[in-house]
């Protein structure tokens, strides 16, 4: 794929003129489609059929021909896929600055059509023309509907941005935005993206004073660094939100937990939340918090308080619950904040957080005005039926003082409730339609609070250590590694032969585990290339012979561990990302339930260091039933060693502890695997 970084995107969005290639006069092909969409572009519009040329009626042979007529910088390719690239590099030539190649028939379709595809990008190096698609239904601009999906042109304008992988995708949300009461100042469907991709257009938006907050939806990333960095310029002035699809995605073989762990999915989320997006999990949660963020920024902050308001039991229930579900800090309210509420509140309302009003009446401002005067709340989340003859919620709206952004949820059905919830985003209060609705408005805005707050200086460059020559590493090796990076590891001894394997028992202290040593075999239990509890001489001759029946020729004698809690720690070469750090539960639980946290390297301790507090499992972490707790801050500076060796160490691809126990001593490295980048695939276990 060819990327021009940086690449100037106004011609294929704000075009003079444009040419449509390949319009036809059957009202069901292609480019009739387009040239009835762009019919109301204000600027200049030449048709273009290279058969078939009618100059009288505005019909040229070529674009060139157009282009005599008025400016052409975008051209709307409307042809087969074998014409496509000398259609682009003739427009090209006649001074075009973009096209969009509407058809299919390239790289998806098989050889063929990836030779297409080479040839498309060929023409955008060659020429500097940019190049949108292939396979791509178009974009939308408040002037421009260059789609030809039925209704695109009924999108109204708006602040929204929408940036898809998929043209489908990209129209389901445009529409669902219009829906909402949003319009767009911005929807585009990459397709196959020989040339210009996500990362190019949050350029261009950074940029576009018309968009106040961006909807990214990714399938797959070809230039991943490329994309975070593009993410953390936009987000610093206008919120992205997320939506990663392949959730079920099924890895192959992967050589380590952290290789099976970091997938595509896990991968790319991670990523982009650390480059600061708020990620959503569904095309409806995306449309209502990049609805919530266009209106509402909070300010940063770690954990942003959320008061509850409710004018019913049950809705403000199921509200409460899926905050709690989204870590989102709902405070009890100080005392005077609850004697306050008292004096509006009927006397059996709850009233600590989150304030039940009962059937709401003409003191639902001064609920909302005093809820938001407590210290501990920065933002106010209410719900209400609409029950015009109870109370006029819009009066309330603007009686209310709004010293801290308020989001509405406003169930009902019919044109009033339809007329209330415009009004509401006239006067910029983001409106959900239902609870679930509602906490995903309020989750994308502390979830933005967050990404805000831990927006940090870069970390300092990563320095090179002494790994001990090339690969393979088998265990030791890799913990001498590890000792080098300052992690703690058990005393142990390699063992050439069972001689040495007695004297190693002599020398240790205490119980020790006996284990196959071979850089070949990295998973060495399954095979049966571990054992434990050894004290005497006799129970290592047993323990020998065992690990001689699985090929061992090599052994590990190492003392024993005090029991703890196992966390997994590895950093591997992503073929995306680079270098990326994982932190999960240790040992095979954390593959069965991967319940993991990844960071791209370089990061700073403390980023490191507030990795596992993401784990669902992390009350485990935190001395669970009088059991050790972890030391953050030593953990921190594990998963930072890790990740810097690999960004200072091309020639490694991954290293993983697992486990790394939590000790009532510290942290100390159990296992190790360390595998050389140019490595053949593991055997031996699996």
């Amino acid at each position: 794929m060819t990327t021009h970084k940086g690449g100037e995107l106004r011609a294929l969005f704000t075009p003079r003129g444009i040419a449509v290639v390949g319009v036809s006069a059957d009202p069901t092909k292609l480019g009739a489609a387009l040239a009835r969409s762009v019919s109301r572009f204000p600027g200049y519009v030449g048709l273009v059929n290279a058969r078939r040329p009618d100059p009288a009626a505005g019909v040229y042979a070529t674009v060139a021909e157009a282009a005599e007529h008025g400016p052409v910088d975008l051209a709307l390719v409307c042809v087969p896929a074998a014409g496509c690239a000398d259609a682009v590099a003739e427009a090209a030539k006649a001074g075009v600055r973009a096209a969009v190649i509407y058809g299919g028939g390239f790289a998806e379709a098989g050889p063929q059509g990836e030779r297409h595809q080479r040839e498309l990008a060929d023409v955008a190096e060659r020429t500097g023309i940019r190049i949108l698609g292939p396979n791509t239904s178009g974009f939308l601009t408040p002037s421009l509907t260059a789609s030809f999906v039925p209704g695109a042109a009924d999108v109204p304008a708006g602040r929204i941005a929408v940036v898809a992988a998929s043209g489908g995708v990209n129209h389901a949300l445009a529409f669902l935005l219009g829906e909402a009461g949003h319009g767009i100042s911005l929807a585009v469907g990459l397709g196959n993206g020989v040339d210009i991709t996500t990362a190019d257009v949050l350029d261009h938006l950074a940029t576009d004073p018309g968009t106040t907050a961006v909807a990214l939806h990714i399938e797959s990333v070809a230039d991943g660094r490329r994309l975070t960095e593009a993410v953390a310029r936009l987000r610093a002035t206008r919120p992205v939100v997320a939506l990663v699809v392949g959730r079920h995605d099924i890895g192959a073989f992967a050589a380590s937990h952290t290789g099976a762990l970091a997938t595509s999915w896990r991968t790319t989320r991670a990523a982009l939340a650390q480059a600061g997006a708020v990620l959503v999990d569904d095309e409806r949660e995306l449309v209502d918090a990049v609805s919530a963020l266009s209106l509402v920024r909070l300010p940063a902050a770690a954990d942003p308080g959320v008061g509850l308001v409710t004018a019913q039991a049950g809705p403000g229930l199921l509200l409460l619950d899926d905050l709690r579900g989204r870590r989102a800090a709902v405070p009890e309210l100080a005392a005077q904040t609850q004697r306050c509420l008292a004096g509006i509140l009927p006397p059996l309302t709850y009233q600590a957080n989150p304030v039940d009003t009962g059937r709401p009446g003409p003191g639902f401002a001064a609920v909302l005005d005093t809820v938001a005067m407590d210290p501990a709340v920065d933002l106010i989340a209410a719900y209400a039926l609409h029950e015009p003859a109870a109370f006029d919620l819009l009066a309330a709206v603007d009686e209310a003082l709004h010293s801290v952004p308020l989001l509405l949820g406003v169930g009902g059905a019919g044109d009033d409730v339809q007329r209330v919830r415009r009004a509401l985003l006239d006067r910029g209060v983001p409106v959900a339609c239902d609870p679930h609705g509602l906490a995903a408005m309020t989750g994308a805005l502390l979830a933005d609070a967050r990404a805000c707050s831990r927006m940090a200086a870069a970390p300092a460059p990563a320095q090179p250590v002494d790994i001990g020559g090339p690969g393979p590493f088998d265990e030791d090796r890799a913990k001498t590694l590890l000792d080098r990076l300052g992690v703690p590891t058990m005393p142990r001894r390699a063992c050439a032969d069972r001689a040495e394997a007695h004297r190693a028992l002599a020398e240790l202290t205490g119980p020790v585990a006996v284990k196959l040593l071979d850089a070949a075999v990295l998973h060495k239990t399954e095979i049966g290339g571990v054992r434990l509890g050894v004290s005497t001489p006799a129970e290592l001759d047993e323990a020998l012979d065992a690990l001689e029946t699985v090929g061992a020729s090599r052994f590990l004698v190492e003392s024993m561990a005090p029991a703890g809690v196992d966390l997994v720690v590895g950093a591997r070469r992503d073929p995306v990302f680079g270098p990326v750090v994982l932190v999960g539960l240790g040992g095979t639980t954390a593959e069965a339930l991967a319940d993991v946290s990844i960071r791209l390297a370089p990061l700073s301790p403390a980023q490191a260091a507030a990795m596992p507090a993401e784990l669902a499992g992390h009350a485990l972490l935190e001395g669970w039933r009088g059991g050790p707790a972890l030391d953050s801050a030593a953990l921190g500076r594990v998963a930072v060693a890790l990740g810097d060796l690999l960004l200072a160490h091309p020639e490694l691809a991954e290293i993983e502890i697992n486990p790394l126990r939590i000790t009532a001593q510290g942290l100390v490295a159990l296992d190790a695997v360390c595998v050389a980048a140019d490595a053949p695939a593991p055997g031996g276990d699996d």
